[in-house]
């Protein structure tokens, strides 16, 4: 039944039946470090959030979920199978661990049982994704998955046999549902948006995300509607520039009116699925100096009242990150919320508006017109 949002308190209701509420948690990093296990991981495990988005690097790097902290519960099957997922708009695919996975990242995770659930189709087909620190290999199969009262039937996903070495143990969440473009899906699989929209079980080609400052609830993922809510100020639609990501074109980058990155124009991507803002190193480097932090982000916790926001220049408009939303304090230290990373220059300059960004403004994701749309929150 297609799903109405209408601006009544009946219609208000029934949109709430497309919400799904997401939990804030410690994030991997914050796991390792517990187990004094950080460092030695890192070490072991070095790599570049680019990867993520230029296949020539790798198809996926699983270490862009390192700082995740917003997870959201789905199910699969008849009868429902729980799984705790990153909704993901820097990925297309759905996967979990399966039974079959004998992998010790997947023996502490929920396993989806095909045998247990009547509505499971197999397939002959496989999946594999390629990490960083090893490779994802999976089969496909087809069932419901219910996404806050949404049933999408007949949706493929990903069946993990096997996951990569040490990293997944300790992670937050079983799998992950991927919210960009057919595109990029591994497989050619069709994304479970995707198939709701094809199924007519949203009332509007749309997605829209609310993440909490701090830690506080009430971040979500809304399918199908705007929430009026978090709209007050009006919205600034910006036309997508690739149909992949949801990537569009930034101007420049400007601290207290001055450009000091991104000066001739570059891409972005807003991605949910990375919890910092990453920036080619160039800009990194120039960032770290004009804002008085030490080349790996570190700065003095009293400095932070005196720092100026970071203003994105985005479709002729600016989008203002104040340095309550860019410093993450942990345990009586301060540092930049922002990360440095490698992009191949034939690609030119690319930025990664991830949570950090995100958490200032609500996002709407809009499949229809091709477009993000950003609404300041208060």
């Amino acid at each position: 039944m297609k799903l109405l949002l209408l601006l009544t308190l009946v219609g208000l209701a029934q949109g709430l039946q497309t919400r799904v509420p997401l939990k804030r948690m410690k994030s991997l990093r914050q796991r390792l470090q517990e187990q004094g296990l950080l460092e030695s991981f890192l070490e072991q495990h070095p790599y570049n959030l680019a990867a993520k988005y230029f296949p020539g690097i790798a198809v996926e790097a699983l270490e862009n979920y390192m700082d995740d902290e917003y997870f959201g519960t789905i199910s699969i099957g008849t009868p429902p199978q729980e799984f705790t997922v990153v909704f993901d708009t820097g990925s297309s695919n759905l996967w979990v661990p399966s039974v079959f996975c004998s992998s010790p990242a997947c023996r502490n995770h929920n396993r989806f049982n095909p045998g247990e659930s009547s509505t499971f189709l197999s397939t002959n087909d496989t999946l594999f994704i390629a990490y960083g620190t090893g490779s994802m290999t999976g089969v496909l199969g087809y069932d419901t998955v219910n996404v806050a009262g949404i049933n999408v039937h007949n949706q493929i996903f990903g069946l993990a046999e096997t996951e990569p070495g040490d990293f997944f143990y300790y992670t937050p969440f079983d799998g992950i549902l991927g919210l960009a473009f057919p595109s990029i899906a591994s497989s050619g699989a069709t994304p479970v948006f995707d198939n709701m929209m094809m199924e007519n079980l949203v009332d509007r080609n749309l997605f829209s995300v609310y993440l909490s400052r701090n830690s506080q609830g009430g971040s979500f993922v809304l399918f199908g509607a705007i929430d009026p809510y978090y709209t007050t100020r009006g919205i600034s639609w910006i036309p997508l520039s690739a149909e992949t990501y949801w990537q569009i074109s930034m101007e420049s980058v400007s601290i207290s009116g001055t450009p000091v990155a991104c000066s001739s124009g570059c891409q972005a991507i807003v991605d949910t699925g990375t919890t910092l803002l990453a920036v080619p190193i160039r800009a990194f480097r120039i960032l770290m100096r004009r804002l008085g932090a030490s080349s790996s982000g570190e700065i003095s916790c009293e400095a932070v009242s005196n720092l100026p926001d970071l203003t994105f220049h985005i479709h002729g408009r600016e989008f203002p990150v104040p340095p309550r939303a860019y410093v993450l304090r942990s345990n009586g230290y301060c540092s930049l919320g922002l990360q440095g990373m490698d992009t191949p220059t034939e690609e030119g300059e690319l930025w990664i508006l991830g949570d950090v960004f995100i958490r200032e403004y609500y996002i709407i994701f809009d499949r229809a017109n091709n477009k993000v749309g950003l609404s300041r929150l208060p």
